[in-house]
């Protein structure tokens, strides 16, 4: 009886180690690209500025891999909203229509009208605050939930809500003023 006890035990741990697998820097990256840089992106407002905190955050885990168990998703979105944060603080925002945004829809007026909604949202998410862009970006445009969010900001999920909520009510007054 302890022996199958023990075996049951040592299924359990083998299990659990092989689901916490390390994934490589290269797969890490691969895995996270895109969405650290559409995030970066959206709270910084131009392609350079972006590539420049994507690169910034696999550089940070890269140094700090070792720290961090099984997927490191919540801690890449906190650091790309961190330093995004220091970038802000650094230099004054700038708004540029990213080439890679760029619709191929064959009907010119509808191409021409996405356009100018992608351009009016950017507009209209970088007169937001830092922590409303940053909740708004993560949860709305991101799809994260707001428990993740709240983890991601460090703040309580009522905290995210209400950031969103104004956010929302600010963006909406801002399309609604430049229309």
């Amino acid at each position: 009886m302890k022996q199958a006890m023990q075996a049951a035990a040592g299924e359990i741990v083998l299990g659990i180690e092989q689901t916490r697998r390390q994934f490589s820097f290269d797969e890490l990256v691969a895995l996270h690209q895109q969405r650290v840089l559409r995030t970066a992106y959206r709270l910084l407002g131009r392609v350079e500025d972006a590539q420049d905190a994507a690169q910034e955050a696999f550089l940070r885990l890269l140094k700090n891999m070792h720290r961090i168990d099984g997927d490191p998703q919540a801690w890449l979105y906190r650091v790309t909203v961190n330093i995004c944060n220091d970038h802000h603080r650094r230099r004054p925002m700038a708004l540029e229509a990213p080439p890679e945004l760029a619709d191929t829809a064959p009907d010119p007026e509808r191409v021409l009208a996405l356009e100018e909604r992608k351009q009016l949202l950017m507009e209209g998410l970088l007169t937001l605050p830092q922590r409303e862009r940053a909740a708004v970006v993560l949860r709305d445009i991101e799809g994260l939930s707001t428990r993740e969010v709240a983890m991601i900001l460090s703040v309580e999920e009522v905290t995210v809500r209400s950031h969103i909520s104004s956010a929302r009510v600010k963006l909406a007054k801002y399309v609604r003023r430049r229309k």
